[in-house]
């Protein structure tokens, strides 16, 4: 298969700051944002936090159909370590999960949900693993993703888990020890090449390491300088996203030619969703004009190494 056939685009409603909960971020035109992801060139777009887009799939699937978009996914970010957190699994997992059945969306991203003690050391997390969870959280951990693994499957959906930034699970080893624990389910993993970054490690390891379970990718890039300063001045993650330490695709560290070398490698094939993680109202380059230049770029990449490969 072609590089260029390989990989599909999507777009995701945090590049244009929208939050996880209700507030001015959600009083912008989600008609205006389709509108802009289809004219940037993609191909698809994830949920967002629910009732950000129509939540009646008789309303938003002719929005996406006359666009021809693709609903992927949707987000739902849950304390996981909490003892009732598999009522809240189930629960979660039910209110989308019809909606993106009808829509015909392939995956449901589980991550552990963002809090303040992990917030105030995200980027920096201790690797002794004295900020982590104890054995029984995590043995409860491995309850909860079967389960939400079962429920989600009674919705035809692919459960796929999201290390993120500011959870308990952020950094490498703690991703190791997820997918430990959880072995015996079938979780896979999105790679989100930012948060893998943030918490110290390297996407294209991480790609490698996990080929067997990655089964979605989520693109974002990062200000190396602007990550060095958050960590040394011990900003917490919402401070370094208004510090724009997420930069539009290609203008920041991460190396994206040998990602998708990578991905060669391993033989990935599928969605990539491309974010950059913003403030609402304070961005110096209006969203639309970002994702289009980071998808011009991937394209680019992916276009050398489709020349490359044939030279």
């Amino acid at each position: 298969m072609k590089l260029n056939d390989r990989f599909r685009f999507a777009s995701a409603p945090d590049s244009w700051g929208v939050l996880d909960y209700p507030g001015p971020s959600w009083n912008q035109s989600y008609e205006k944002m389709l509108d802009e992801m289809v004219e940037a060139g993609y191909a698809g777009t994830e949920l967002g936090p629910y009732g950000f887009f129509p939540t009646d799939a008789g309303v938003l699937k002719p929005q996406l159909d006359r666009r021809n978009l693709k609903l992927l996914a949707s987000f739902v970010p849950v304390p996981l370590g909490d003892p009732g957190s598999t009522t809240t699994v189930v629960e979660q997992i039910r209110k989308v999960g019809e909606l993106l059945s009808i829509l015909g969306a392939p995956f449901l991203v589980l991550a552990d949900a963002q809090c303040s003690e992990r917030d105030c050391i995200s980027g920096r997390v201790p690797a002794d693993g004295s900020a982590g969870w104890t054995a029984s959280q995590w043995n409860h951990v491995a309850k909860v993703v079967a389960e939400a693994g079962r429920v989600a499957q009674g919705y035809g959906l692919d459960l796929v888990f999201h290390p993120h930034v500011a959870t308990h699970v952020e950094t490498p080893d703690e991703v190791a020890k997820f997918y430990d624990v959880t072995s015996t389910t079938r979780v896979g993993l999105c790679l989100d090449t930012g948060h893998s970054v943030y918490g110290g490690g390297d996407p294209i390891a991480e790609a490698e390491k996990y080929r067997s379970i990655l089964r979605f990718v989520h693109i974002k890039d990062v200000n190396s300088q602007v990550l060095a300063e958050a960590r040394g001045q011990e900003l917490s993650f919402e401070e370094a996203i208004e510090a724009e330490v997420f930069t539009i695709i290609g203008q920041g560290s991460i190396d994206f030619p040998g990602f998708f070398r990578a991905l060669e490698r391993v033989n990935y094939s599928g969605w990539m969703v491309v974010e950059q993680d913003v403030k609402f109202g304070a961005t110096a380059i209006a969203p639309a004009v970002s994702i289009a230049a980071s998808l011009k770029y991937l394209r680019g990449v992916v276009n050398q190494l489709t020349a490359a490969a044939a030279s």
